[in-house]
């Protein structure tokens, strides 16, 4: 890593954003739809403009790839050994339509994986973090610091965490597959990265997200399920998922 990062000041910044996106959730606000089709509202963008502000500040050696910014050409970006990946407001859906599951999500990410990743929640005050090599926690709204770990499913029972907003017939299929295996399948749906925040907190035992993703929405995530124990892999490979290829776009995954 080039530089020691200090966690501390990434949930800073993390939280930080989170109080602007906050802000701007308490009042009216516009929604406008980028050329996907995807919303993006002014909480996105003012939760990117304090995040890329605090990086820069303190870290400005590490380049920064955003949902939110216009990215740097693959020819610039194959090169960068360890940037920034950030969602400023991971569900932009979940926060329009006011039900509190988006988060904030920053990790750091060396030679194509995730070393250190926060997760704020806005709504609730919660955070979680991890550090590759040393643990995934969670800070509660008390500020209490919890460490996290995954638990596998108890005899007969699974729970398997799935998205509010993107539920597919693939997805269904997995459940269906796992009806076959366990007696009692519990079904936690939930917006942004909270799914894999269930994993590490061991309130679900899997995620499947077998419907697009992009870089940006799983970095973070993938390094707290992973220091809580859990894998995040492409289940055709076995593979973790990897980042700052050339196509942006994640293939299916499969957190346990």
């Amino acid at each position: 890593m080039q530089q020691e990062i200090n966690i501390q000041e990434i949930i800073k910044i993390a939280q930080e954003a989170g109080a602007a996106i906050l802000e701007i959730y308490e009042r009216d606000f516009e929604v406008e739809y980028k050329g996907d089709e995807s919303p993006l509202t002014e909480a996105d963008k003012k939760s990117n403009e304090v995040i890329e502000k605090g990086l820069k500040a303190t870290y400005s050696a590490i380049p920064i790839l955003s949902e939110e910014t216009k990215q740097a050409p693959y020819e610039e970006r194959k090169d960068w050994g360890t940037f920034w990946l950030v969602d400023p407001l991971d569900g932009t859906k979940e926060f329009i339509k006011r039900n509190g599951e988006f988060t904030v999500n920053i990790a750091l990410v060396t030679n194509g994986r995730p070393v250190l990743g926060v997760i704020y929640v806005p709504v609730v005050n919660k955070t979680f973090y991890a550090i590759k090599d040393k643990g995934s926690f969670l800070i509660d709204e008390k500020g209490e610091e919890t460490k996290l770990e995954k638990v596998l499913p108890t005899e007969g029972k699974i729970s398997v965490a799935a998205s509010r907003s993107h539920l597919n017939d693939a997805t269904q299929a997995f459940v269906d597959e796992k009806r076959k295996e366990y007696e009692e399948v519990n079904f936690i749906s939930a917006g942004s990265s909270l799914k894999f925040c269930l994993v590490a907190e061991g309130k679900a035992h899997c995620y499947p997200r077998f419907a697009p993703t992009m870089e940006w929405d799983t970095g973070a995530g993938q390094i707290v399920a992973e220091e809580a124990g859990a894998s995040v892999t492409v289940p055709e490979t076995g593979e973790p998922l990897v980042y700052n290829k050339e196509n942006l776009l994640n293939p299916y995954f499969l957190v346990q």
